[in-house]
């Protein structure tokens, strides 16, 4: 019995070290979406962005409206066609389909590739705010992520404010 007593002893001695040294470490949380939807700098960079690809989506957009057109006469016209004529129409409408559903691939990717340089900036910026707050406070551990978190220790607010100068 005493075995097991000195082996729980030893497995629970680190987590209750760990647990103490917790106890007085100064905590906080920063909410890391917020910054990135709220910051006037999120804001900004959703506005550069959507300038820079609005001509785009549009001609994209344009282009999937056309096949539709095309597709819905095709379907009319079908009945009336040869089968030759028939045959290279289909042909002609999947590839013109394949392009568009391709330029909208490359679009997304496109997109996605600037928004996360966007937020990559944004980060950057942040993290060295919540660095100087974090000297500026004495703070032990600042948190990105939580599955619950008081707000008493939420920073965001403040890294917000100064992210916005």
């Amino acid at each position: 019995m005493s075995k097991h007593l000195l082996l729980l002893a030893l497995v629970a001695a680190p987590a209750v070290h760990a647990q103490a040294q917790l106890a007085g470490s100064r905590v906080a949380y920063v909410a890391t979406e917020r910054l990135m939807t709220e910051s006037k700098l999120a804001k900004a960079a959703d506005a550069k962005i959507e300038s820079e690809f609005s001509k785009r989506d549009k001609s994209i957009n344009e282009q999937i409206s056309n096949v539709r057109a095309m597709t819905e006469k095709f379907e009319q016209d079908a009945p009336k066609l040869s089968d030759i004529d028939r045959t290279r129409r289909t042909r002609e409408l999947i590839d013109m389909e394949k392009d568009v559903q391709r330029k909208q691939r490359e679009f997304r990717e496109d997109l996605m590739q600037r928004k996360n340089e966007e937020r990559a900036n944004i980060a950057q910026k942040a993290f060295k705010i919540i660095e100087g707050i974090a000297a500026q406070e004495n703070l032990d551990v600042v948190l990105y992520e939580a599955g619950w978190h008081n707000p008493r220790i939420d920073i965001t607010d403040k890294i917000l404010k100064q992210l916005d100068k």
